[in-house]
Order: C-alpha cells, then sequence, then structure tokens
C-alpha cells in the first residue's frame, strides 16, 4: 500500500487508467458528487481529509477524479458528512471500475459461464489461489510492481473468486501441471497454505481439478496453457497458447480445436479422485 510521504497518511485508492473510458466516466462523477456533498457541509479539503485521515492532496485527487478510492474512503466519508448511507451506496458503481478493464472483463465473463476450464502450466489458476500465495506470485514479476499496483492486483484475483459464491455454480474443471504445486513461491509455508486451500476446494462438487504428473511421456499440453468460457446460450470464448496467437476466439471450429487438446490432456492427467490423494501426499512432504 503506497504512501504519502507529504503527510505520512495512506493514499485513498488507485491511479485511473486515462484508456479506460468507463472507470474515467464513473470516477469522475463519483468525484464530483463528493465534492458536492463536503462543500455542502461547509468544510474544506485539508479539513475534510483530516476528519476521514486522509490527506488534503489524496482528496483533492479523488475529487477531481484523478483516483480510484477505497471501499473504506467512501464509508468514513458517509460518516463524517451525515450522508445517511448515500455516499456509501456509491461503493456499487465503483466496483464496476475498481480494478483494470481486463481484469474487469475476465470477471464478468467469468461471473457469466456456466462451465470453465483450464490447463495451467506455470502457475497455480487464479481462482484457486491463496491471497497470499497470489501476492507472493504478483512479487516474481519484472518490470516490478509498485506496492499500490500489487494491492489493487491481488484484491483484483480475489475478487474473482466470487463465482464460489454462485448457486448453481459453474462446471469449473482444471489441470494443473505438477511442478506448479511444488513451487514454493512465497515461500514453503505459502506453499502448504496453498495446498491446505486446494484441498478444500477440489471438494465443492462443480470442480474437477486433475494433476498432470511431470513422469507422463504422452502430453497434448506441451505447447502451454489453455483457458476456455462456456455460457448459457451456447456460445463460448477461449485462448491458447501456442494457436491462434494466443488471442481469445469465439468460432466453433477454432473451439473445437482446444476443446480437443484439452480432452486429451484431461485423459493423460490423474482422475480427481487420484489428484486429491496426490495434494494430501505433497502436503505431507512440504
Amino acid at each position: 500500500m503506497s504512501v504519502d510521504n507529504s503527510d505520512g497518511t495512506e493514499e485513498p485508492g488507485w491511479d485511473v487508467d486515462p484508456e479506460d473510458e468507463q472507470g474515467v466516466a464513473v470516477v469522475a462523477a463519483l468525484g464530483r458528487q463528493l465534492k458536492t456533498w463536503r462543500e455542502s457541509a461547509g468544510m474544506r479539503a485539508a479539513e475534510f481529509g483530516a476528519a476521514i485521515q486522509y490527506g488534503e492532496d489524496q482528496v483533492r485527487k479523488v475529487e477531481a477524479g484523478k483516483r480510484i478510492p477505497r471501499a473504506e474512503y467512501l464509508d468514513r466519508a458517509d460518516e463524517v458528512l451525515n450522508a445517511g448511507g448515500k455516499i456509501k451506496a456509491m461503493k456499487v458503481d465503483l466496483e464496476q471500475v475498481r480494478y483494470p478493464k481486463r481484469i474487469r472483463d475476465l470477471k464478468q465473463r467469468e461471473a457469466k459461464a456456466v462451465e470453465i476450464g483450464a490447463y495451467n502450466n506455470h502457475n497455480i489458476h487464479g481462482l484457486l489461489q491463496t491471497e497470499e500465495y497470489a501476492r507472493a506470485l504478483f512479487r516474481t514479476l519484472r518490470p516490478a510492481y509498485t506496492s499500490d499496483e500489487m494491492e489493487r492486483m491481488v484484491s483484483a484475483r480475489m475478487a474473482r473468486q466470487s463465482i464460489f459464491q454462485r448457486s448453481p455454480g459453474p462446471a469449473l474443471s482444471i489441470v494443473q501441471e505438477e511442478v506448479t504445486l511444488r513451487r514454493p513461491i512465497g515461500g514453503t509455508m505459502v506453499l502448504r497454505r496453498q495446498l491446505e486451500h486446494l484441498l478444500e476446494v477440489v471438494q465443492l462438487p462443480n470442480i474437477e481439478f486433475q494433476v498432470m504428473p511431470t513422469s507422463r511421456e504422452d502430453h497434448a499440453g506441451m505447447l502451454g496453457l489453455i483457458q476456455f468460457l462456456k455460457f448459457g446460450d451456447g456460445t463460448a470464448v477461449g485462448r491458447a497458447d501456442g494457436v491462434f496467437y494466443g488471442r481469445p476466439v469465439s468460432d466453433p471450429k477454432q473451439l473445437q480445436l482446444l476443446e480437443l487438446r484439452y480432452g486429451i490432456i484431461r485423459a493423460q492427467a490423474l482422475t480427481p479422485r487420484e489428484s486429491r490423494a496426490f495434494i494430501e501426499e505433497l502436503l505431507g512432504e512440504t
């Protein structure tokens, strides 16, 4: 989490991406409303900032639509300005733009999907990650994220896991390379807690989790990851490394190719029951 060095107060949110038209419009409108509420209360920006425990500079950035405020910013503002819940209600709009557009789009697609399939060969699938594993994983990226960017990306990844609260949830099929379950991203204890989390999640009735052993001689996934989402209206979208330039595709013939490869990968991997036993054994070794 980044810090405003001028007064030591915590920054209240994330920078707005100027290329995110929806985000720019929503945050600008929210900022104008917050400024109107503050001025109607007869409070100067510095006075208001002190009351909600943020610096004046940060208050002005939020009101100018240059910063996406965190949820607690709106909670404190609602209380200080006696808004009776009207400012808190803005969190619904804020939720739509608080994460980068590409992640919002993915989250929306996953929320609509009735079936999700994925083969992962570098790291554990984002929907199955613990927060500390995700944070450790993002720390490995280069160029490195700033503290502010890190918080935003971790929050976005965790928000995607809201699909597990759906009823009925989507049918989720994931194949993980054995190495992704052995690589101690973040250290041994982070990996151990990640494996414990996996054991809990794979017990869900709508999840089929399989491990691809490193010892397999025949492996249809050597070109890299595969992902696809299927929707209730019969449409679908997918992508894979090494095919169609890695771009998302929705043409039935192209999707058929991805599903063919994914089906072979699943057949070559351990069964879900064997995979759970494998994780349990690995956990005992970790």
